[in-house]
């Protein structure tokens, strides 16, 4: 079994955001990462899910959906529904993710799907190509800096017109909701992983990260100082928080 992440290690702490580092972790969360999800949020994930790709809308037209932190395909199901006669791409820099998710490409997009292996924040996809852009549960892996970044490529990658929407585990805004939350994350879930993976380090960082992240109120405001329109999302009382927005037709590439 791969080695687990030391949190007791001050350099790896400094350095949680560090691509080479969040792709290890999530190489080694990959073969439990989807039952986690659901254990994690009492099985909300997907109602989440669901919900959040609402935002999108529906079509039949020949779109080109790109779906970005992809990991095991956990969209894809509903993507395909709203969006039965797309062309689909995802995008992941975890191998261990991508090569667990092909099974499910094949069910769902029987083969046709282009999948990447690329750091999303230095991507060689094509300029102004995607109509849609999903991403679910990524957006605390970025320091802010890192989320300007996210921000300017999707404006690069999105056609004018086009939409996008993510989600991300937040820390709600009751305060006792947000106690007991804290009190799960942080000490429940650590022990779920170990009986998951062997190694309760692995998944307490999903604490770490969502500690540090709040919620998407400040991923709005990076989003919408690259010109996009863009709407703060709330859901089950701040559990989770997303944005969803389009790209105006008359936006130029910043």
């Amino acid at each position: 079994m791969t080695a687990g992440v030391n949190l007791l290690n001050p350099s790896i702490m400094n350095n949680i955001y560090e691509p080479d580092y969040v792709k290890k972790l999530f190489d080694q969360m990959s073969g439990s990462y989807e039952r986690m999800n659901y254990v994690t949020s009492f099985g909300y994930s997907i109602r989440w899910r669901k919900q959040m790709l609402q935002k999108l809308g529906q079509s039949d037209q020949p779109l080109k959906v790109l779906d970005l932190l992809s990991g095991l395909g956990e969209n894809w199901v509903y993507l395909k529904q709203h969006f039965p006669n797309a062309h689909f791409f995802a995008l992941d820099f975890s191998e261990g993710m991508m090569a667990r998710a092909q099974r499910k490409a094949q069910k769902v997009f029987k083969g046709n799907l282009n999948h990447y292996c690329e750091d999303v924040l230095y991507n060689e996809l094509p300029d102004a190509h995607f109509d849609i852009i999903s991403c679910a549960f990524g957006l605390k892996t970025f320091n802010p800096e890192q989320l300007h970044i996210l921000a300017g490529q999707i404006n690069r990658l999105l056609k004018p017109g086009g939409k996008f929407c993510f989600i991300e585990v937040s820390k709600p805004t009751p305060s006792l909701l947000q106690a007991g939350y804290r009190f799960y994350l942080g000490k429940m879930i650590p022990v779920i992983g170990k009986l998951f993976l062997g190694n309760p380090d692995d998944y307490k960082m999903l604490w770490i990260y969502t500690r540090q992240f709040e919620n998407s109120k400040q991923v709005k405001e990076i989003f919408t100082r690259q010109g996009l329109e863009v709407n703060y999302d709330q859901y089950l009382f701040g559990c989770a928080t997303g944005i969803s927005g389009v790209k105006t037709k008359g936006q130029v590439l910043l």
